[in-house]
């Protein structure tokens, strides 16, 4: 059984992104440990992705709303540890989350977290990043080179087409909501990387999500014992791929 840690905001992640990986790794036997930056908080996601969006849609899917609710009632979720106290040597993998609304950014940008998760970094282990989580990658600073973990590794994360979109369709009710920073997560992560090939945006997509049982619309880059996903959409395959590097 291995042992995976999943640190998050106090409030704003996406709904998908850690239910789903939650659900596939405990459904396999293993431990996912969750990490706020004050020990003890019960996180909670973006509550507008479970509402929907914008007149009742561009939320979460129904499963996923499901899984979140059973994850919200687990020990784990309740027991978080603190972004100070973690040792990385103690986990065999690590997932990073996304989400867009303002409340993530206590995570995107901490540089506490980012320390911590360039030390996991550099122990070798299995590690998986989706959407913004991409971001937490892209900042945090291998000390023994002084760039990016990334650099120098393939990887995809939200791309900007998906955030132009979905800012446009809703900033006249929700204003910035959709843009979590001035610069695209899209070019953030480019700007890490070691060569502009190793960015790969993946199939051009709106709606089309991949499922528990179909994988047609999902999209995740290997490269390596490191793996990355776009959006919710490719959130089953997303986990199915770090448990099966995890084991």
């Amino acid at each position: 059984m291995a042992r995976v840690l999943l640190p998050l905001p106090d409030t704003d992640f996406d709904v998908t992104e850690v239910a789903v990986p939650w659900h596939v790794l405990t459904s396999a036997g293993h431990e996912v440990v969750f990490a706020t930056e004050r020990a003890g908080t019960v996180p909670s996601a973006d509550r507008r992705l479970l509402d929907g969006v914008i007149f009742g849609a561009l939320g979460a899917e129904p499963e996923p709303k499901r899984l979140y609710r059973e994850l919200t009632e687990s020990r784990e979720f309740r027991e978080t540890v603190a972004w100070a106290d973690l040792v990385p040597a103690d986990y065999d993998g690590l997932v990073l989350a996304g989400g867009h609304a303002p409340g993530m950014r206590q995570y995107l940008g901490s540089s506490l977290l980012h320390k911590k998760i360039a030390e996991f970094w550099g122990l070798g282990r299995p590690v998986g990043a989706i959407c913004h989580g991409v971001l937490v990658l892209a900042r945090a600073i291998d000390p023994a080179t002084g760039r990016s973990v990334l650099h120098g590794r393939r990887t995809t994360c939200l791309p900007k087409y998906m955030e132009r979109t979905a800012y446009f369709l809703t900033a006249w009710k929700l204003g910035r909501y959709y843009r979590t920073y001035p610069a695209y997560v899209e070019d953030e992560v480019r700007a890490a990387l070691a060569e502009p090939e190793h960015f790969v945006r993946g199939p051009k997509t709106l709606t089309a999500r991949g499922t528990a049982t179909d994988d047609a619309a999902a999209f995740v880059v290997d490269d390596g014992r490191y793996v990355s996903a776009r959006w919710p959409g490719d959130a089953y395959l997303f986990a199915r791929r770090v448990r099966e590097i995890l084991e």
